[in-house]
């Protein structure tokens, strides 16, 4: 399995940030790739989620669901089909904040297998790999993840800043 994660501070209460963050259609105008999100339910658990990503010549829908909501820290999820990957949104207090404005850190966490990956759920042009598209995309969720971030961090605040990303080392990560 691989793991990411990814933290940063965001200077709003965790309240205020988790509800930011159970709606997750919104998601759509922070990624790069994510072209439309299309819910099935009220965001809770159980609720799931279209996901359309386009890159390069290619376009895949994901369903994704919640499995599992706890107010106000955490929100789980999983991949539904073609693919061996779940995930989560933390929110936890940040107790560094400044001059007595409230913080939280917001934590982005997804496992993925990439050899579980499905090779009939996507449409491959001619003399192209699975395996070649698996070692493209790799470092993209990366990428993807740090963006999605820095965008929920301005939305969350109302303006833009630097702002410093953790990308944590998690025990027992493989590549397959």
């Amino acid at each position: 399995m691989n793991t990411l994660e990814v933290s940063t501070v965001v200077y709003v209460p965790p309240e205020e940030a988790f509800e930011f963050l159970v709606d997750f259609p919104r998601y759509a105008r922070y990624s790069e790739y994510l072209e439309t999100v299309e819910q099935h339910g009220t965001g809770e658990q159980g609720t799931q989620y279209d996901l359309t990503f386009s890159w390069w010549k290619l376009s895949y829908t994901a369903r994704s669901e919640v499995t599992a909501v706890d107010r106000p820290e955490r929100i789980d999820w999983r991949l539904v089909r073609h693919l061996d990957a779940a995930g989560s949104w933390r929110v936890t207090p940040e107790p560094d904040a400044t001059a007595g404005q409230p913080a939280s850190r917001v934590w982005f966490n997804v496992q993925f297998r990439p050899g579980s990956a499905d090779e009939d759920a996507i449409e491959l042009p001619s003399f192209v790999s699975l395996s070649w598209v698996i070692d493209k995309v790799k470092p993209k969720i990366r990428e993807e993840a740090e963006r999605v971030v820095r965008r929920v961090v301005a939305d969350l605040e109302g303006e833009e800043r630097e702002v410093s990303l953790d990308v944590h080392n998690i025990p027992g990560t493989a590549s397959e």
